[in-house]
């Protein structure tokens, strides 16, 4: 073949290749303003974009042929477009509507952004349904606080009645309950990160030792009540970390933070982050550290994090994820009623440590079978560990430092799946439905280990060799789940939401136990233990149905009535404690729970106000007791409780109802939650009517935020009033160990401040701005006993460079 015919070949093989390859672009606008974020769905091939802070996007590498643009954007009104692509590019103006409207059945891939700082799940969110269920979302990169603790007063500020504990100020562990459950370590809420889990082991010991520092954040969703249906057993509900990914504007960023604060603080943040072609990727590194506001309380803790998402087909998208934590932190010990009134700050241990070891892997497969059925699949995993060691003996007594130390050993190792598949109909003329099926496979392994270790002050968490173990356990447990909600659009107004589970619970524990008996001297009159094997199988079936009405003006009244039901943990199963008993005849809880609220959102006003009721059956709590002359703390099924109360939040910003196209903001918020808890039944006659332990009547937060073009100031107090430690409710000092009495009422104030310029960003503030005197705990074991005091004012400066 000669030269000239293989060039003109080849030229025609570029040609034909490229003949027909054409391109829809355009901008997105309201009132003359260009919409960022705006999401575009192009059919039939299912490509999704979302417009830039131009307003502008690109559908590139199209055929001749007719499209179908469906475009979506919050608070305007949907709207479709037919384009007919014919020999040439096409370009378009669109101009959205202001109408704020509850999204359909689009299944949004990716988090929308928005203004405010918090707002409500749609009633189809990825591949999840929430529609008539009490939801609540916070949206943390608007959030003016101080991010570099985590600090939970702020950051959930708009959450209405939880309860939250401050066992340290920086973020180490989370600890929030609300509705009358424990906050110890978010035990009765079902934790995930990106919609996996997150905890230890989310059937026996779904404690939260790793807690997403909220630099890493995007969003925080939070579902309560009706939340057993999809994410298992449990009374709290379900709280999702949602962690940042690369954005869809910018091809490539880097983002560094460095804080300094009060007694020694220092947290050096950096994120980088890249989406080039169908590979995107972000990477978070964190080291922070503290000497601490008490003595005894230095910590160390590094956190690393990396995402990478590739978008193999328009409708195929592969995301792996690895998440590594690690913090090592001395623990000063709890305190006496007289010592915290004489002086919070003191310490009366020294020889106390913590550590914790977190590795946290995902794939995750999201596949669009087309515009109506998607299916979402994470496989998730686990390989973690947490070790005290110290003296647990009663903090009335001295620390004699030549006496060997407690130690536990917990290693966690689980593996896990969880598919779902969201599909939309119609089921009669003109009907809509959307029908969620889902599967959960897990199995997991805890391993708790407790003996003595020297009685050095340093933290070694070795085990002494010629000093027997107090116990050793294997604690197997495998758990398989089948769910399904539907939405019933009955009008266009009305819908009922009902939904099933069915639960497969197996839970073992193995292994022995040493628990010598000792005179009030300490010395061993006999022994006691052995080896010790014990089972436990469930098969559980849940109920629930909800349902939602709006009326034209966007006001939503939404109620749901469900089962609950939540097992022990293991570690309620054997612990060796001086302070604690376990009921040898402990059993799980069973309940129900429900919600009726009226809920709003827009850019001026934001509320949701709703009633509560829980019934317990069951409840597991504590009750003061005497074992051989020793005042103890025993954790068993105490009765039967009635949990019933008003929530309520509402956000009003009076900058923009005055103006609404004003640069200015002035939001202010009040969340207020009031809660009625006492025990009912007659099984333990000393605790009949008492109240519940760790349900404050009243729990109010306040406040006000300023904002004008990049500058923003944000002041707020939190009050909680008193609540008990347990079910006797004993006041203050009431059994010797000071594990248990009354958590005083208290007021605490903040404020924080934050300005951008170009790729600089200063933000400062003052946390506890009184240096109120208070405390939100009083602890059994780690990291007391007794009770742990929130820190005093600190301030913080945080200088943020985006590159």
């Amino acid at each position: 073949m000669k030269l000239r015919n293989i060039i003109s070949y080849l030229l025609f093989l570029i040609t034909s290749i490229s003949f027909g390859q054409y391109a829809i672009s355009g901008v997105v606008t309201s009132s003359g303003k260009a919409i960022r974020d705006v999401e575009l769905i192009l059919e039939p091939s299912n490509a999704i974009i979302k417009t830039d802070k131009r307003g502008a996007f690109k559908f590139e590498n199209l055929k001749e042929g007719k499209y179908l643009i469906s475009i979506f954007a919050e608070e305007y009104k949907e709207k479709y477009l037919s384009i007919q692509l014919a020999g040439k590019d096409t370009s378009l103006a669109i101009t959205l509507v202001s109408n704020i409207v509850q999204l359909k059945t689009v299944e949004i891939e990716g988090e929308e952004k928005e203004k405010s700082d918090a707002g409500f799940l749609h009633d189809v969110h990825g591949a999840g349904i929430y529609a008539g269920k009490k939801s609540e979302v916070i949206n943390v990169e608007n959030e003016v606080a101080n991010k570099a603790t985590s600090n939970p007063r702020q950051i959930y500020n708009h959450i209405a009645g939880l309860n939250i504990w401050e066992s340290d100020g920086y973020g180490l562990q989370l600890g929030i309950g609300g509705r009358g459950l424990d906050p110890n370590r978010t035990t009765n809420f079902n934790t995930r990160q990106n919609g996996y889990d997150m905890s230890a082991d989310n059937l026996g010991y779904p404690d939260a030792y790793y807690s997403p520092p909220a630099e890493l954040l995007d969003k925080i969703e939070i579902v309560r009540g009706a939340a057993s249906l999809q994410y298992g057993t449990q009374f709290g509900g379900m709280i999702n970390f949602i962690v940042k990914k690369a954005k869809e504007d910018k091809e490539a960023e880097m983002v560094f933070r460095n804080t300094i604060g009060s007694f020694g603080f220092w947290n050096t943040t950096a994120i980088v982050s890249e989406r080039k072609d169908k590979v995107s990727y972000l990477v978070f590194l964190q080291k922070k550290s503290a000497d601490g506001w008490r003595p005894n309380s230095q910590f160390e803790q590094y956190t690393n994090h990396v995402n990478i998402q590739y978008r193999a087909t328009p409708k195929l998208t592969l995301s792996l994820e690895y998440t590594y934590m690690h913090y090592l932190a001395q623990q000063p010990g709890g305190l006496t009623d007289n010592q915290f009134e004489d002086d919070p700050r003191q310490s009366n241990r020294r020889r106390n440590w913590f550590q914790v070891n977190w590795n946290l892997p995902a794939f995750i497969v999201d596949y669009k079978f087309s515009n109506e059925t998607y299916l979402n699949s994470r496989t998730f995993g686990l390989v973690a560990g947490r070790d005290a060691v110290g003296n647990l003996s009663p903090i009335s007594r001295l620390d004699d430092e030549t006496q060997n130390r407690n130690l536990i050993i917990g290693k966690y190792q689980n593996i896990g799946n969880e598919t779902r598949i969201i599909h939309k109909y119609n089921f009669a003329k003109d009907k809509r439905g959307n029908l969620l099926v889902g599967t959960r496979i897990f199995r997991g392994n805890t391993i708790s280990i407790q003996g003595e270790a020297n009685s050095d002050l340093d933290a070694n968490f070795d085990l002494l060799d010629d000093e027997p173990l107090e116990s050793n356990y294997d604690n197997p447990s495998i758990n398989f789940a089948l769910f399904s909600e539907n939405i019933f659009r009955l009008t266009e107004k009305f819908s009922l939401i009902p939904g099933v589970r069915y639960e497969y619970i197996k839970t073992v524990s193995d292994g022995f136990y040493y628990d010598p008996i000792t005179d009030l001297a300490g010395n061993v009159i006999a022994d006691a233990g052995g080896d010790e094997y014990l089972e436990k199988t469930r098969s559980i079936l849940l109920f629930g149905l909800g349902a939602t009405y709006r009326t034209k003006s966007n006001f939503e009244l939404y109620a749901n009535l469900s089962q609950n039901y939540k097992g022990i943990n293991f570690s309620d199963l054997r612990i060796q404690n001086d302070n604690q008993l376990i009921d040898p005849t402990l059993h799980d809880e069973k309940g129900l729970s429900t919600d009726i609220g009226l809920r709003k959102s827009s850019s001026k006003i934001k509320f949701d106000v709703s009633a509560f009721y829980v019934r317990y059956f069951d409840r597991i709590g504590n009750l003061d007791t005497m074992e051989n002359r020793i005042f103890k703390r025993l954790r068993t099924n105490v009765d039967d409780a009635n949990i019933y109360g008003l929530e309520s939040m509402a956000e009003v910003d009076f900058a923009k109802i005055i103006n609404d196209s004003s640069k200015h903001s002035l939001a202010v918020f009040v969340n207020a939650a009031w809660i009625e808890a006492s025990y009912v039944g007659s099984k333990t006659k000393i605790v009949a009517g008492n109240r519940l332990e760790f349900v404050p009547q009243w729990n109010i937060k306040s406040g006000i935020k300023y904002g004008f073009k990049n500058f923003k100031v944000a002041y707020q107090t939190s009050f909680v009033s008193d609540q008990y430690t347990d079910a006797t409710n004993g006041e203050f000092g009431f059994s010797p160990s000071y594990t248990t009495g009354k958590i005083p009422a208290y007021l605490v104030m903040d404020v924080s401040f934050s300005y951008a310029i170009k790729q600089y960003q200063f933000e400062t503030g003052i946390n506890n701005l009184a240096n109120q005197r208070y405390f939100t705990r009083r602890a059994v074991a780690y990291p007391g006993p007794g009770i742990i005091p929130s820190d005093g004012r600190s301030f913080y400066f945080t200088l943020q460079v985006k590159l």
